[in-house]
């Protein structure tokens, strides 16, 4: 559905014995639906939260309000904290982060395409940042896309 390939993902954390959750805003769920269209996913998908409104970053992923508040929802460690609060929350080893603006319009004064992800577990804590064209669904399949990738990069 979305050409994202997320085969290697699935068939890594497989062979692993590892599980990934997701944390998303941005992608409202895009990154666990494209997971889950792999056959076997059920093996290593957990589960994942869709955190679209500033507060429920908060009260389901357990993003510090006080960050919010500086920052912003579309800020680096904001990708970084929902991928925790997304391994935290639904036992994973691998928690996956996701916020940015998909446009049409500016949010916060931060441009659209303008995307964050994060990725937490094995002792890892990274993000990043990613400034992406095209309209909503093509900056929201493209965010989708990098998370998994950065996953990929971080399990060879």
């Amino acid at each position: 559905m979305t050409g994202i390939d997320a085969r290697a993902v699935v068939t890594t954390l497989t062979s692993r014995g590892e599980s990934v959750a997701a944390a998303e805003s941005l992608t409202a769920g895009l990154v666990c639906a494209t997971l889950a269209e792999v056959p076997g996913a059920s093996a290593v998908l957990r589960g994942g939260l869709v955190v679209y409104a500033t507060e429920l970053k908060v009260s389901l992923a357990g993003v510090d309000p006080a960050l919010l508040a500086e920052r912003g929802a579309v800020h680096p460690e904001v990708a970084a904290q929902l991928a925790a609060g997304a391994r935290r929350i639904c036992g994973a080893d691998w928690g996956l982060g996701l916020t940015g603006v998909a446009g049409p319009d500016p949010q916060d004064g931060i441009d659209p395409g303008t995307a964050h992800v994060g990725l937490a577990g094995q002792g890892v804590r990274t993000t990043r940042t990613l400034r992406l064209s095209g309209d909503r669904t093509s900056i929201r399949v493209a965010s989708a896309a990098a998370a998994l990738d950065l996953l990929r990069e971080h399990l060879r």
